[in-house]
C-alpha cells in the first residue's frame, strides 16, 4: 500500500511540472531518489538526462535552463549528493537561471542519529534559493494528491517568475522505494496547470519615464552600455534607441549585439581596449550613461565608471534588485528593457547626442577594429583564436565561453558581423567549474555550440565528456592550452616571481590529446589560424576537441603590444582633433 500511495503522490507531482511547461530533468543515480528517478523516466513527455556527477549534472541543467529560459528539474539521492549541486545553484542565483532542485532524503526518524547517507538537507542552500519546501510523507488521499500537484505548480511558478532562480523541494522517503509503474491512470487527468498565475516584468509609470527624459535632455554626450541580454525584444529595442538617439552603444560580448543581422554602426565593440588608456578615458567622458542588462565583463569600464562618474547614471534592470557593483551614484529603473525603451521613444525625441560625439566614437572604433583584424591575421595566438571564431563561425551558431582569459579575449577580439552568433557564459559567479557541462546543456537544446575554454577549466570538468558521450550530444570544444592560469599574468601577482608559477601559474602539463582520445573523442591540434578556420567552419557532428597550444609569457607580451597599437591610434586621433 505504501508503494502505491508513494507512486500516485509523486507521479502527480511530476506530471504537474510537465503541465506547467517543464521539458527536461537531469537525474543522478542513487537509492533514496529511486521513486523520483523512475517516475521521471517513465513520463513520455519529459527529456530525462543522466549523469553520475551531481556537480556536473547541475551545471548541465543550468546550461539547458539558461538557453531555454525555463525551469529544469534536478534529482539526486540523499547525503553529499545534494551538496554537490551547490556551485551551480550559486551560479544560477546570480545569473537568474530557473532550476528546480528535488532532493531525496531519509525519513525523519533516520535523521540526526548516525544513519548512513543522512545529512541536514533542510534549507541547505540558504539564501541562494528563492523558496524551500519540505514535502510531506507520501499519501494517496485526495487532499494529499491535490497538495502534491499544488506544490509542483508552485515550484515551477516561483522558479520561473520574477528574478528567475532556484527552488529546493526536499522529499523524505520510507522504504519500499520502487514505485508501481503498472498503476492505472498514473499521471491523472489534468491537462492544464493546477495553479494558474499571471505576472511579468517590472514597469514604471509614464510620468516617471518623463522625469528620466527631462533629466537626459540636459545633456548631449551620452552612452548606452549593454551587459548580458537574453531576449530578442531587448536586442531590437536597444538598436532602435541607438539609431533614434544617435548614441554609441558599448556592447559587451554577451549583449548579443555584436553579431546580429541588424547590427549597425552604433555598436562599439572595442571599448574595452580603448578604456585601458588614460587619454581616452579623460577625453571621452559621457555626461550620461544608460545601462541595460548586467554589469559588462570589461574591467576597464568598471574602473572608468568608478573614477569618472557621469552626471546621470541610469541602470535598467527588468526585476527589482541591485546589480551596480561600482557604487557609483545611480538611478535604478526596474522595468523590462523593451517596455522602458518604448516609453523613451514615445516622446519622439531624436538625435539626443551631437554628431561630433558619435562620430568620434565610431571613427576610433573602426580604426581599432581594423588594427585588431590585421594583427590577428598571422600568428596563432589566444586573441587570434577568438578573431578566427568571430570571422569563420557559421550563421546561427552559439559560442559558449569559459571564464578568466577566454571571456576577456572574446570582449576584445569578437568583432561585429552581419550574422547571428549567440554568446553564452556562466557569468553569475564567474567560476571555472562546470563550464563544459553547461556548454553540453546548451547543446542539448538543439543549438550548434562551440565552447571556448582554457586548459584549467577543461581539466576541472573533463569527466563531463562522459555525459556528452552517454547522451549522444554534439559539442565542439576549443581548448586554449597555455599550461596554467593565463589571466594571472595580467594581475599584480605576476611581479612576485618567487611564488607566481607555483601558486598562480599552476602548470599541470595536461596531456589533452591522450585524455581526449582515451574516450574515443575526435582530437585536433590547430597550429595555424588557417587550420583552425577550416575546422570551425564545419558543422558540429559529434564531440570534438581542438587544442591550441600557447605560451603564457608570450601571450602577455603580445597583449601589451596590442595595447601599444591602441595607444597610437588614440594619440593619432587626438592630434587630428
Amino acid at each position: 500500500m505504501i508503494m502505491n500511495e508513494q507512486t500516485y503522490y509523486l507521479s502527480y507531482f511530476i506530471d504537474e511540472l510537465f503541465q506547467n511547461g517543464m521539458e527536461d530533468v537531469v537525474i543522478s543515480p542513487g537509492s533514496r531518489s529511486t521513486p523520483l528517478a523512475m517516475l521521471f523516466s517513465e513520463h513520455s513527455h519529459l527529456n530525462d538526462w543522466l549523469h553520475f556527477d551531481e556537480r556536473s549534472a547541475a551545471f548541465f541543467a543550468l546550461g539547458i535552463a539558461q538557453t531555454k529560459q525555463k525551469p529544469v528539474a534536478l534529482v539526486c539521492t540523499s547525503g553529499t549528493a545534494a551538496a554537490n549541486y551547490y556551485p551551480a545553484i550559486i551560479e544560477a542565483y546570480y545569473s537568474r537561471v530557473p532550476l528546480i532542485i528535488l532532493t531525496a532524503d531519509r525519513p525523519h526518524e533516520l535523521r540526526d542519529n548516525g544513519a548512513p547517507q543522512a545529512i541536514d538537507q533542510i534549507k541547505m542552500y540558504g539564501d541562494y534559493v528563492k523558496h524551500y519546501h519540505e514535502m510531506a510523507l507520501p499519501e494517496a488521499t485526495e487532499p494529499m494528491l491535490a497538495y502534491s500537484r499544488r506544490q509542483a505548480s508552485r515550484a515551477f511558478t516561483i522558479s520561473n517568475s520574477r528574478n528567475k532562480g532556484v527552488v529546493q523541494y526536499n522529499f523524505p522517503f520510507k522504504d519500499p522505494l520502487v514505485p508501481n509503474l503498472q498503476l492505472e491512470d498514473l499521471w491523472g487527468q489534468f491537462k492544464s496547470p493546477y495553479l494558474k498565475s499571471s505576472g511579468g516584468f517590472e514597469t514604471i509609470d509614464d510620468y516617471e519615464a518623463e522625469d528620466i527624459l527631462n533629466a537626459i535632455s540636459n545633456y548631449n554626450r551620452g552612452l548606452i552600455v549593454c551587459g548580458e541580454l537574453t531576449r530578442e525584444e531587448e536586442i531590437t529595442s536597444v538598436l532602435k534607441l541607438a539609431k533614434e538617439w544617435n548614441i554609441p552603444v558599448l556592447a559587451d560580448t554577451l549583449s548579443q549585439l555584436r553579431q546580429y543581422e541588424e547590427t549597425h554602426e552604433y555598436v562599439i565593440s572595442t571599448y574595452d581596449a580603448l578604456l585601458k588608456h588614460d587619454d581616452f578615458r579623460e577625453n571621452y567622458q559621457p555626461e550620461f550613461i544608460i545601462r541595460f542588462g548586467s554589469m559588462p565583463v570589461s574591467k576597464p569600464y568598471f574602473q572608468w565608471l568608478m573614477s569618472h562618474e557621469p552626471h546621470l547614471h541610469i541602470v535598467v534592470d527588468e526585476q527589482a534588485g541591485y546589480r551596480e557593483p561600482t557604487n557609483a551614484k545611480a538611478w535604478m529603473v526596474y522595468s523590462s528593457v523593451d517596455h522602458f525603451i518604448d516609453q523613451l521613444l514615445s516622446s519622439n525625441t531624436s538625435n539626443v547626442c551631437d554628431s561630433t560625439w558619435i562620430g568620434e566614437w565610431q571613427a576610433i572604433d573602426e580604426e581599432t577594429k581594423a588594427m585588431l583584424r590585421e594583427i590577428t591575421e598571422h600568428d596563432l595566438t589566444e586573441g587570434s583564436v577568438v578573431s578566427t571564431l568571430s570571422e569563420h563561425l557559421p550563421n546561427r551558431h552559439t559560442v559558449f565561453v569559459g571564464s578568466s582569459m577566454p571571456i576577456r579575449d572574446m570582449d576584445t577580439f569578437f568583432l561585429p558581423a552581419q550574422k547571428r552568433v549567440t554568446v553564452r557564459a556562466n557569468r553569475g559567479a564567474n567560476g571555472i567549474d562546470g563550464v563544459v557541462s553547461s556548454a553540453f546543456g546548451a547543446a542539448a537544446t538543439g543549438e550548434e555550440v562551440t565552447l571556448l575554454i582554457g586548459d584549467l577549466s577543461f581539466l576541472h570538468d573533463y569527466t563531463s565528456l562522459l555525459l556528452g558521450i552517454k547522451n549522444g550530444l554534439k559539442l565542439r570544444i576549443v581548448v586554449i592550452n597555455n599550461n596554467g592560469g593565463g589571466i594571472f599574468s595580467f594581475l599584480p601577482q605576476y611581479e612576485h616571481k618567487q611564488h607566481f608559477e607555483k601558486l598562480f601559474g599552476t602548470p599541470f602539463n595536461p596531456p589533452i590529446k591522450e585524455m581526449v582520445e582515451s574516450l574515443n573523442v575526435r582530437y585536433h591540434l590547430a597550429q595555424s589560424n588557417e587550420q583552425l578556420a577550416n575546422l570551425v567552419r564545419e558543422p558540429v557532428t559529434g564531440i570534438e576537441v581542438i587544442e591550441v597550444q600557447t605560451d603564457r609569457d608570450e601571450n602577455f607580451k603580445w597583449h601589451q603590444d596590442i595595447r601599444g597599437h591602441v595607444r597610437q591610434i588614440i594619440n593619432n586621433y587626438k592630434g587630428e582633433r
